[in-house]
C-alpha cells in the first residue's frame, strides 16, 4: 500500500516519502498531482545570494576572536598568510595553486586554512554580522554549504584562547620582520597588514559578539 505524502518534518524519511509520493502520480499519469505534491511538500527554494565581502583585517579579527579555532570541530588552524608564506618557502613540501587545483595544493590549505562561516546561513534568514559569524576550516565551509548545524549533526564549540595557540600569527609577523623582501608579495603583504592591525586585539583577547557554544 502506498503511504500518503507526508508534510515536511525536517526528517530524512518524510522529504523522501514526499518524492515516492511524486513519482506515485507520475506512474499513474497525474502529473498535475504530482506537481502539486512538489510544491507543497518540498518545494524548491533557491539560496540567495547574499552576505558581504570579508577583508583580510575582518578575517583576522574573527580568527583572533576564536582562538584561531575551528568552531566545528574543535581543531587548531593556521593563518592563511602563515601557510602561503610556508608555500613561498618550502614549494616542493607546501604546494599551493593559484586555482586551488586539488593536485597541486597541499591538503593543509583544505584542512588547516580557516575561513569565516555564518552559524545560521544568511540564504536561510541567518543575520549577516559577527555574532553569528565563526571560524572553521576551508574544508568544513564547504561541505556546510547552505546547511545548518541541525541538519548535518554538527555542534559549535567554545572558541579557543589565542595566549594558547595564535595560528601562528604572531611568528608570522616575526618571520617577516626579519625577512622583509617576502612582502613584496602582495597577498603575503595584505595579511601582513591585517595580522599587524589586529596584533593588539590578540594580545587582549577581544571577543565582542562571539556566538556561544550550546551547554547541555
Amino acid at each position: 500500500m502506498s503511504e500518503p505524502p507526508a508534510r515536511e518534518t525536517g526528517s530524512v524519511r518524510s522529504k523522501a516519502q514526499t518524492i515516492k509520493a511524486v513519482c506515485d502520480s507520475l506512474l499513474t499519469g497525474d502529473s498535475a498531482a504530482a506537481a502539486a505534491t512538489a510544491l507543497s511538500c518540498y518545494p524548491f527554494a533557491p539560496p540567495e545570494c547574499t552576505g558581504r565581502a570579508y577583508t583580510e583585517s575582518v578575517c583576522t579579527a574573527i580568527f583572533v576572536r576564536d582562538g584561531f579555532i575551528d568552531r566545528y570541530s574543535g581543531s587548531q588552524l593556521v593563518f592563511p598568510g602563515a601557510l602561503r608564506l610556508l608555500s613561498l618557502l618550502l614549494p616542493a613540501e607546501f604546494p599551493f595553486h593559484r586555482n586551488w587545483k586539488m593536485t597541486e595544493t597541499h591538503m593543509a590549505y583544505w584542512e588547516l586554512f580557516p575561513t569565516v562561516d555564518h552559524v545560521v546561513p544568511v540564504a536561510r534568514g541567518g543575520a549577516d554580522n559577527d555574532s553569528n559569524c565563526v571560524t572553521t576550516s576551508m574544508l568544513r565551509n564547504s561541505a556546510k554549504s547552505n546547511w545548518t548545524l541541525e541538519e548535518l549533526g554538527w555542534q559549535l564549540v567554545p572558541p579557543g584562547e589565542f595566549r594558547l595557540w595564535d595560528g601562528l600569527l604572531t611568528w608570522f609577523i616575526s618571520f617577516l620582520r626579519q625577512k622583509p623582501s617576502h612582502l613584496a608579495n602582495t597577498y603575503i603583504r595584505r595579511w601582513y597588514r591585517a595580522a599587524n592591525e589586529r596584533l593588539h586585539d590578540a594580545q587582549q583577547q577581544v571577543a565582542p559578539d562571539a556566538p556561544q557554544a550550546s551547554r547541555r
